[in-house]
């Protein structure tokens, strides 16, 4: 039996600082920094605006990595958002959040990090069947997961390490072996009328979606050794790690390839590559890319099926996904994650997941943040042992900078953000016909299942 505070079973909680922010590392370079900017550069063709567009979604990055930081130490449980908004403001508003990660929030930037994984991979065997091999990465990485606690980080953490590495290499390889473009990164006029355009802010989209997992370690909190210490370090360790890395790289994207040439290619990596090492060269360093990708679609596997466990634990309808094997691992839930991301690999394309994930993620994010300043007001005399810094510009920071994204992805992308509206009220149905509202965690204990 465990308590519903998802304290583990004896030598479960073994996730190190290390890995915890390898987790975090892993979950925010992926997909997004390469291919976004093909996206960004047809209506942001300026080089100061590209940086001072990276620059901002890295600060709003780090703003929600503070927010999330003092809500981890407050209330350290796995489940993430499912976890905070349940107790901030209502189990169902919780049970919302946690039905989006179940159904979408992780399956789908698994589905799009294995789709670049193929195209990447692609670009060393041009004939492979793309669905075949993203379908394929998606089994493997499931098999892998299934093991034990110990198996999972030793994987991730080699995995990120050497990601690191490879980006490393590219960049320095990009400003000393590369032939610069005719592109500066200082202001010109006209810049500001981009930053303050429309263009500008659809383009945070994609960058904020190239920065989403600065959250990661938070949906697994009650296997951390020591989760109110160590999670508010990965988070915020984690993240400004990651900023410096991304508009270092895009800077170097843009150094060594033309806008042109990079406008609305999914496979920006390859392109630059090429134009640094040759067609031989690029070929070899879009493998090498491909193999980078396989750390964050490894990382979601991995903490996905963790937010179906808890909700599992506090809903009887959903008691199935809190089984967990000797290990610890919850085979089912993560089972039940891989047949949606297989089902979206077989039905749906890259800009079209995007979207419609990002609008109902960006939105949850949004309320968690909105919570700190919430639980601030409301339970004063909780224990913060990690306080956001800048309190109260960072948060407000925050969420003027999403608010101002779920605007203009609403009226932009208006059929994909009403399909995630529509997912989201699936969600608050299936909660309200349940004969078992999940309780507040403060209100009961559950039993979990393990089995052989």
């Amino acid at each position: 039996m465990i308590a519903a505070d998802n304290q583990s079973k004896p030598g479960m909680a073994s996730i190190s600082l290390l890995t915890a922010t390898c987790i975090v590392v892993a979950n925010m370079i992926g997909t997004g920094v390469f291919t976004s900017l093909g996206f960004q550069v047809p209506g942001l063709p300026s080089g100061f605006v590209i940086v001072v567009l990276w620059s901002v979604g890295g600060l709003c990055a780090l703003c929600g990595a503070l927010a999330y930081a003092e809500l981890a130490s407050a209330l350290p449980r796995s489940g993430g958002e499912y976890h905070f908004l349940s107790q901030i403001y209502h189990p169902a508003v919780g049970f919302l959040a946690g039905w989006i990660s179940v159904t979408v929030g992780f399956a789908a930037p698994v589905a799009l990090a294995a789709m670049a994984f193929a195209r990447y991979a692609g670009g060393i065997f041009p004939h492979l069947p793309m669905t075949a091999v993203s379908v394929g990465l998606v089994v493997v990485l499931t098999l892998m997961h299934l093991g034990s606690l110990r198996q999972s980080s030793i994987f991730q953490d080699t995995a990120t390490l050497l990601k690191i590495v490879l980006i490393a290499v590219l960049i320095v390889a990009g400003f000393v072996l590369a032939k610069p473009q005719p592109l500066t990164f200082l202001p010109l006029r006209g810049d500001g009328a981009l930053i303050t355009g429309d263009a500008f802010a659809v383009s945070l989209v994609y960058v904020m979606y190239a920065y989403s997992g600065w959250n990661a370690c938070v949906y697994i909190l009650g296997e951390m050794r020591d989760p109110r210490r160590d999670a508010p370090i990965a988070l915020v360790v984690g993240t400004l790690f990651v900023t410096v890395l991304y508009v270092a790289l895009n800077a170097m994207f843009l150094y060594v390839a033309p806008m042109g040439e990079l406008a609305g290619k999914i496979d920006v990596g390859h392109v630059a590559a090429v134009r640094i090492f040759g067609d031989a060269g690029g070929r070899i360093m879009s493998g090498l890319i491909a193999l980078g990708l396989v750390s964050a679609a490894s990382a979601m596997t991995w903490i996905g099926p963790r937010v179906a466990m808890t909700m599992g634990e506090d809903c009887r309808a959903l008691r199935f996904l809190a089984r967990r094997c000797a290990q610890g691992t919850p085979r089912v839930a993560m089972l039940v994650q891989s047949g949606i991301v297989i089902l979206l690999l077989l039905t749906a394309s890259f800009d079209d997941i995007l979207t419609y994930i990002q609008f109902s993620l960006t939105l949850m994010s949004f309320l968690v943040v909105l919570g700190v300043i919430i639980l601030r007001v409301r339970r004063p005399e909780l224990p913060r042992p990690c306080r956001m810094w800048g309190y109260p510009l960072t948060p407000l920071f925050f969420l003027g900078i999403t608010s101002w994204m779920l605007w203009h992805i609403l009226m932009d992308k208006t059929a994909e953000s009403l399909l995630g509206l529509l997912t989201m009220g699936a969600g608050l149905l299936v909660y309200f016909l349940s004969p078992n509202h999940p309780a507040p965690l403060s209100e009961k204990k559950v039993k979990v299942r393990f089995y052989p």
